[in-house]
């Protein structure tokens, strides 16, 4: 029976989302070889929203990026994804689930999420106006799972370095807007 999981899942991440624009492919090559891209723009029309999957994916293969797809576990089988972003235990791959609180942290452990990211850490632009965890909590909240945790957030390298309990870090803006850390 093929492993569920890659060889070792990246501990770095990029999310993507519209406010990237043009900047997304810079991000990409930002990336160090190995990392993990979690697809979303989910405002993007479905058929654009594919084409740019399909951009991204070549991209991913090149530089041997685990590609996961904000989707149903269909979606990201049929676009040939690395796995699934979500709640839903039925991808084969490998599955990554969203946890804002410890509620979320549990549902995303009993769905058999095989990293769970959890956030916001720092105060973000994509959640404006949302009560970010700290660092305290973030670290309490990352000990009661066993999964491995990513910190999502108002994430950078030099942030994410200062963190207990995290397995690695996710960020947008971190790779859009380039910050040596």
């Amino acid at each position: 029976m093929p492993s569920r999981q890659p060889r070792a899942l990246p501990k770095i991440w990029l999310m993507t989302d519209e406010r990237q624009g043009g900047a997304l492919f810079d991000a990409l090559a930002r990336l160090p070889m190995g990392a993990g891209v979690i697809f979303r723009h989910h405002a993007t029309p479905p058929a654009e929203r594919r084409v740019l999957f399909e951009r991204v994916r070549r991209i991913a293969r090149r530089k041997r990026l685990v590609l996961i797809l904000a989707g149903t576990p269909r979606d990201a089988i049929g676009w040939r994804a690395d796995g699934n972003h979500g709640y839903s235990p039925h991808y084969a791959r490998v599955r990554t689930a969203p946890a804002h609180n410890a509620r979320e942290l549990i549902a995303a452990e009993r769905t058999g999420a095989d990293l769970i990211l959890l956030s916001p850490v720092f105060a973000t632009r994509s959640h404006p106006g949302r009560r970010a965890l700290g660092r305290v909590r973030f670290s309490a909240l990352a000990q009661e799972t066993k999964r491995p945790v990513i910190a999502l957030g108002g994430m950078n390298a030099r942030r994410a370095r200062s963190l207990n309990g995290n397995y690695g870090w996710a960020a947008i803006d971190a790779w859009s807007t380039f910050r040596s850390s």
